[in-house]
């Protein structure tokens, strides 16, 4: 049987590539605010891209936060992307504010200190030994575009349960995580060719539960 993937339409994402790279990962996909709609889909996928402030913004304005809460308390399968996966954490801070996110993670999103910035482009990260979204997948470059992270500096990330990492110019953040139901990642696997298609298809293919 087919996996249903629900992608939440809020106004932010690049929404039909991700759409397009999941159908491509053998996935039929629905695109959609309705919370009736997607809560009848097995797997959930929160895109984003731009401001930490304006998604969380938009998710608010379609009760996403509260399909995402309740997503994951019910022990579904979800995966952020970019901007979906940096909402998960406790807070955005962007241009000296303080934005409260989903808190689904233990962290903060900040802006990296590293001396070239956005960091735009080709990256390895380092996974860990046993993480199931990695499976299989080493030694691979994944495509980013971001200038706010969470950085290893951060006090609260060493709770999460597996954290896969990646550096630019001297400064090293999470890259991936996965916590229960819950994965994420900061580079845009329906942007990164064939080792995306296989990413995004690994997590498709995860057991539920």
């Amino acid at each position: 049987m087919t996996t249903r993937v629900a992608v939440l339409d809020y106004g932010s994402g690049n929404l039909h590539s991700a759409c397009r790279a999941l159908e491509a990962a053998g996935a039929s996909v629905v695109l959609s605010a309705d919370h009736a709609e997607l809560r009848s889909c097995q797997r959930l996928l929160l895109p984003g891209v731009g401001a930490f402030a304006a998604c969380m913004e938009g998710l608010r304005c379609v009760g996403g936060d509260e399909l995402v809460h309740a997503w994951v308390d019910e022990g579904r399968p979800l995966l952020g992307i970019c901007v979906g996966h940096q909402v998960l954490f406790e807070q955005g801070l962007e241009h000296g504010l303080e934005v409260p996110g989903l808190g689904i993670l233990p962290g903060t999103v900040e802006r990296m200190e590293a001396r070239r910035l956005p960091h735009m482009g080709w990256n390895t990260v380092q996974a860990p030994a046993d993480s199931t979204l990695f499976h299989q997948i080493a030694d691979e470059r994944f495509y980013f575009v971001h200038s706010y992270a969470v950085r290893r500096a951060s006090s609260d990330v060493h709770a999460i349960g597996r954290v896969a990492w990646s550096e630019h110019d001297g400064d090293r953040f999470v890259a991936a995580v996965e916590q229960g139901c819950v994965s994420s990642t900061q580079f845009h696997p329906e942007k990164s060719g064939r080792v995306g298609a296989r990413l995004l298809s690994s997590w498709i293919n995860q057991p539920m539960g």
